[in-house]
């Protein structure tokens, strides 16, 4: 069956008409099926709402922001004659969904790490080769282990001891969620901005694709936005802004407010509406930086007009584009500076060449052979108007296997992980691991719901049953935390330094801190910590296990290139600089 665009309709957005059942139109010919449909920049609302009309459908919920809505349609021939309404600039469709195999689970980290956490694989205790060793003035228990945080310089006796951030300014997490009840954020979470865009999908033609909801702590499709049963936007949250408390680690940020402004599923889809939703929420309400770890599903590339699509499929990337751009332009226009990831697929994305992966959905199997793609496709929102995207780095600041990168795509780096691994199964080298230390990943916030109910990561007394978990306690609370990596993990540092030029130089004038996204970005950019290509510039990971597809060709000099972009970024630095100075 083709595979086309799901936008799931989320029960709590703003600026909508509202969510209505969904029933047979008259004169219908087939069931109902849903779209997303962006409006032409000179149509008003009223107009772009009759097109729909007089193509046969009926517009159930609705951005007027930014003019994308979801429309419903029991008519064969909706998606033609929307198609040809001066009114509407795009429209993708959402068909019905069939029976699926079981998903592969590529997105960036989410899908990966749940399809092996609910399978329970390889839940087996490691034997650390080495262990990273602790500077002084360590802060927080678990500090000794984030090698990341000495990376950038956010430890005491560098960005802590000149600027931790200020509760003003807010940071959204577009993401699976955020566990608010972890002890590691729970300081920092700002409950009353926090929303969910996405209702969950509990299966397709059987297939369980965000877990039954009857099972779920709320026993709803419709989850609250403080809680994240994936885990991903948890572990982003807690490194941007996990507080100093004595407890577990310490964030980039760590007096900063967290946001949680949910528009990823649980199985880690994440959907054009409630990414424009999300976003233009996050611009309404003054949210000043947001991390986006995700690429919009269906498809990992987005081309124009690429040949081996059919004309559906073409239409339906054109919409997405369209519609994601006007969201990013709307948040930019509004204050928001905005972060993402670069990706996992170790692509040169300023050459790309195939597409092993779209449309993901609902089957997420790779593909073969590559659907062909060219420089004019583009990731979204990663390659979209004004995001900044960051790189993944190792513990030897070398790009870690699995990174996108590319001169023209990569902003800046910063520590994600070195190595994409099995997180209880590594493959490293032995001799590597001891130079490194295990692990070599992340080390972050785990919600405790899914660390209870994952068969193998707890002993029946909650301590840790793998190597790959930690816990902390203090007070009479216990925080659980996770290895893992990933581009998902070098944005949120990016995004924590962000946090900290906005809190230092931002205006603080009318109550809040502003500051221009453009001038966020130049401070960034410019203290980030230069680092020059490799040599020999083509990289290889023969030695480590990979074959020649993973070899990585490294393009500029030691101020930008493809791997590093502007370079490492850099807390201490970014809070030091008189404010205007470049490097």
């Amino acid at each position: 069956m083709k595979k086309v665009l799901f936008a799931a309709v989320a029960l709590l957005a703003t600026a909508l008409t509202g969510v209505v059942t969904v029933g047979s139109d008259a004169g219908s010919d087939t069931r109902p099926t849903r779209y997303v449909v962006v409006y032409d920049l000179n149509a008003s609302p009223a107009v772009a709402r009759g097109a729909v009309a007089r193509a046969g459908g009926r517009v159930v919920r609705e951005n007027v922001k930014v003019g994308v809505a979801t429309a419903i349609s029991s008519r064969h021939d909706f998606l033609a004659k929307a198609s040809r309404e001066s009114a509407l600039a795009g429209v993708a469709r959402n068909k019905p969904l069939g029976s699926v195999g079981k998903p592969a689970f590529r997105k960036f980290s989410a899908k990966q790490l749940k399809a092996q956490i609910r399978a329970g694989k390889g839940l087996r205790p490691l034997r650390h080769a080495g262990t990273y060793l602790g500077g002084p003035g360590q802060h927080e228990p678990l500090a000794a282990k984030q090698w990341d945080m000495r990376m950038i310089n956010a430890t005491p006796e560098g960005s802590y001891s000149k600027e931790r951030g200020d509760k003003k300014v807010l940071v959204g997490v577009l993401d699976t969620g955020v566990d608010a009840s972890h002890p590691d954020i729970a300081p920092n979470f700002n409950r009353a901005l926090s929303r969910n865009f996405t209702v969950d999908i509990p299966s397709a033609g059987g297939f369980v694709i965000d877990g039954p909801c009857e099972v779920e702590p709320d026993h709803s499709c419709t989850d609250p936005a403080d809680v994240d049963e994936n885990l991903h936007g948890t572990h982003v949250a807690s490194t941007i802004a996990a507080p100093i408390n004595k407890l577990g680690i310490a964030g980039v940020a760590p007096d900063v407010s967290i946001v949680n402004l949910r528009a990823g599923q649980d199985s880690g889809y994440f959907f054009l509406q409630p990414s424009v939703d999300a976003l233009t929420f996050a611009a309404d309400h003054g949210i000043d930086v947001v991390n986006m770890s995700y690429f919009i599903d269906p498809w990992w590339m987005n081309c124009v007009n690429n040949p081996a699509d059919d004309s559906t499929e073409q239409l339906e990337q054109r919409t997405i584009i369209a519609a994601t751009q006007r969201a990013l332009d709307y948040a930019h226009l509004h204050g928001v500076t905005m972060i993402a990831a670069e990706g996992n697929e170790h692509a040169d994305l300023g050459h790309p060449t195939g597409d092993t992966i779209s449309p993901d959905f609902p089957d997420d199997s790779v593909k073969s052979p590559p659907r062909p793609v060219d420089n004019s496709c583009m990731i979204l929102p990663t390659e979209g108007n004004h995001v900044m995207s960051v790189s993944s780095l190792g513990p030897l600041e070398r790009k870690a296997d699995y990174s996108n990168y590319g001169l023209e795509q990569t902003t800046v780096s910063a520590p994600g992980g070195w190595f994409r691994e099995d997180p209880w199964q590594p493959t490293l080298p032995a001799a590597e691991r001891t130079r490194l230390g295990t692990p070599n990943q992340i080390l972050a916030a785990l919600p405790e719901f899914v660390a209870r109910t994952t068969p193998g990561l707890l002993n029946p007394d909650g301590t840790p049953a793998t190597l790959s978990v930690e816990r902390d306690c203090a007070a009479g609370a216990c925080g659980y935390y996770i290895w893992i990596q990933g581009t998902s993990m070098a944005s949120p540092h990016a995004v924590g330094v962000a946090a900290l030029i906005i809190s230092k130089y931002g205006d603080k004038r009318g109550g809040g801190i502003a500051m221009d996204p453009d001038a966020v970005e130049a401070m960034l950019t410019s203290t980030a910590r230069d680092h020059a290509c490799p040599e020999p510039r083509l990289f290889t990971y023969i030695n480590k296990g990979r074959d020649a597809a993973f070899n990585a060709l490294c393009e500029g000099d030691a101020e930008f290139n493809g791997f590093y972009g502007h370079g490492i970024v850099d807390a201490l630095a970014a809070v030091s600089t008189p404010r205007g100075l470049g490097k």
